[in-house]
């Protein structure tokens, strides 16, 4: 088993920043391979190229700073748990040493090709199980992430559906997907989830979570999001004013 994995940690490490020896993200044994990954997909936060849609309703530069804050918060959150091992599936792929420098995780590049072949390919690259989130949903937490993993133990596949159609996780059981899955999806449509669970095929077994998850692509999106944290931080404080 050492052996047939060794050429792929290989192929992997000549597309990571920054360099795995001795850093707690190494994977110096067999044993340790079969940790899963979380990829979290990200574009270089650069004004006027993320959140455009955003950027129409409250300006690029507010739109910037929102992404960049919920893709460093995301981070946190999730690097903090060593179950998995957390990394940065980066666009354009030239800015892959940059989002290293600034976020300090691993970082990979995710290529060429549409979302479904990007994923894939991302996904294939692990050694172990690999889960893909995206960068720009603000309540996605890292219990979403351990429901996920649990789901994953007995199927091949599991999806965190979006308010949209569309959704925010994708797990992936066998590292390295099989026949047309991830391919002919309608992205950024609400059919994108249903015809990525068609995708997989009729033997495959898929799981899709209950939690439904938004991100924030428009001025709506941003007044919802910013009210419903307002709300939760007033109760949080009258919650400890009254203990």
């Amino acid at each position: 088993m050492t052996a047939r994995l060794r050429p792929m940690h290989q192929r992997v490490r000549r597309h990571l920043w920054p360099p795995r020896s001795g850093s707690p993200h190494s994977v110096p044994k067999a044993r340790s391979t079969l940790r899963p990954t979380v990829l979290v997909f990200a574009r270089q936060p650069v004004i006027g190229t993320v959140k455009t849609r955003l950027a129409a309703d409250i300006g690029r530069v507010e739109a910037l700073r929102f992404y960049r804050a919920t893709l460093a918060g995301l981070l946190r959150r999730l690097a903090s748990d060593r179950t998995w091992r957390t990394m940065l599936a980066v666009t354009p792929d030239h800015a892959c040493r940059a989002m290293a420098r600034t976020f300090r995780v691993p970082v990979m590049p995710q290529g060429a090709g549409d979302l479904g072949m990007r994923m894939r390919r991302a996904a294939g690259r692990q050694p172990g199980p690999a889960l893909i989130v995206g960068s720009d949903v603000p309540d996605l937490e890292a219990s979403h992430v351990r429901a996920a993993l649990a789901a994953l133990r007995r199927h091949d596949f599991v999806f965190g559906p979006a308010a949209d159609g569309g959704y925010w996780l994708a797990g992936f059981g066998n590292r390295r997907p099989a026949g047309p899955a991830m391919l002919n999806v309608r992205w950024s449509t609400s059919a994108a989830l249903a015809d990525s669970v068609r995708s997989a095929g009729p033997r495959a077994r898929v799981h899709v979570l209950a939690d439904v998850l938004a991100d924030v692509d428009d001025g709506g999106g941003y007044v919802r999001h910013l009210a419903l944290h307002s709300c939760r931080h007033q109760r949080g404080r009258r919650a400890g004013s009254a203990t």
